[in-house]
């Protein structure tokens, strides 16, 4: 397990995102150490409760739907704040399948 700190353009907060498996991991690392310069932005299904390593936040990506990509659909980009402040609507009109892709989130560091 290793933990991932994110930031969005334009938003002062963080959010953490947890891996669990090697291949993502690694896929991690490289997005920090500027080896991977395409797909780094991450994607991953909400779950609507609190972790203690994201706090501030009321919910959480399941580390296993946890993808990088370059390029994705709009029905799925969102802030993290705008998500917090509208949990109770993900999941139907607002982020379907409770799907969360902000276009502009982006890897800051490897909590250790």
């Amino acid at each position: 397990m290793a933990l991932f700190e994110m930031k969005q353009h334009g938003d002062p907060k963080t959010f953490v995102i947890e891996l669990n498996d090697s291949s993502s991991i690694a896929h991690a690392r490289k997005v920090l150490a500027g080896e991977e310069t395409r797909e780094i932005h991450v994607h991953g299904r909400i779950i609507k409760q609190p972790k203690p390593y994201n706090p501030g936040f009321s919910y959480h990506l399941d580390p296993m739907t946890i993808q990088f990509f370059e390029m994705a659909i709009e029905v799925c980009d969102a802030s993290m704040s705008y998500v917090e402040d509208h949990l109770d609507e993900v999941g139907g009109a607002f982020l379907p399948g409770g799907h969360w892709c902000p276009w502009t989130s982006h890897l800051t560091r490897e909590i250790v």
